[in-house]
């Protein structure tokens, strides 16, 4: 796989006035970062198939994670490049001859479900799309410890996050050690990164673990699930139905995960 990214340092904020209004009456101008929207338009074989909503930060890893956990891909070896232009506006992505050459039945009708993201992302068609149906995934011994560090790290801060309270953020470990973190203006791009930055990396993202900002229904559940993860843990809280899909996938779901104690709703209990 070839990864062609021609943006660099795009802006991640902007300064903008307003006027501070107090309850006790006072007010005041005040300038502060605000976080900037980007929009994405992605490419498959010269198609325009995905539209969406970021920060242009990690955009590569951000499109490779999408095209999994929305089952365009199986697998990094299913892309032959990935482009991106110098603006990070438009990013062209070519699969593999083996992939192109399936037989795909267009659906011109085909409206994709709504995801619970408060951004404007969208799958525009099911064209590269398949019907694999999605397969339980392997548990893997856990540690409290892992989940308490990772909690740590986000209560040490992210560096958009600590100016503009406006992120959510995603952290890739693997046995105990931290091996990537990132920021979106939306948890389930946050989470495609870090499922990207695996795929990129050729990390085995069934031995990992991932800690999300956000709180956890379905979508959030199925993206982990379709990349094979096996311990899934939040800040925040699940959905009733995303329990019983993680119940039902053997995926580890922890929840309210603080850096002094956490909520365990599915899977194996902690080796420690």
């Amino acid at each position: 796989m070839k990864i062609n990214e021609q943006y660099h340092n795009l802006n991640l904020l902007e300064n903008v006035t307003y006027e501070f209004l107090g309850r006790d009456g006072e007010t005041h101008e005040e300038t502060e970062p605000i976080l900037v929207e980007h929009m994405m338009d992605v490419y498959v074989n010269e198609r325009l198939t995905m539209k969406l909503i970021c920060i242009p930060q990690h955009l590569a890893e951000l499109v490779l994670g999408r095209l999994f956990t929305e089952g365009i891909i199986s697998s990094a070896d299913d892309v032959d490049q990935i482009y991106i232009c110098e603006f990070g506006k438009r990013a062209r992505v070519i699969l593999s001859k083996n992939k192109s050459g399936q037989s795909h039945e267009e659906n011109e009708d085909y409206v994709a479900p709504t995801p619970t993201c408060c951004t404007g992302n969208r799958v525009l068609n099911d064209y590269f799309i398949t019907d694999q149906p999605m397969t339980p995934v392997t548990p893997v011994p856990w540690k409290k410890q892992w989940i308490f560090d990772l909690a740590d790290c986000f209560a040490n801060g992210t560096p958009l996050h600590s100016q503009t309270w406006a992120t959510h953020s995603c952290f890739l470990a693997c046995g105990g050690e931290l091996l990537f973190q990132c920021e979106d203006i939306g948890r389930h791009n946050a989470l495609d990164k870090a499922i990207g930055y695996a795929l990129r990396h050729n990390i085995d993202l069934k031995k990992c673990v991932v800690y999300s900002s956000g709180r956890i229904p379905t979508d959030m559940v199925i993206k982990a699930i379709r990349a094979g993860i096996p311990v899934l843990a939040s800040k925040a809280s699940p959905s009733a139905e995303a329990v019983a899909m993680a119940k039902e996938y053997h995926l580890t779901l922890i929840c309210a995960a603080r850096r002094d104690r956490m909520k365990l709703f599915t899977g194996n209990n902690p080796t420690e």
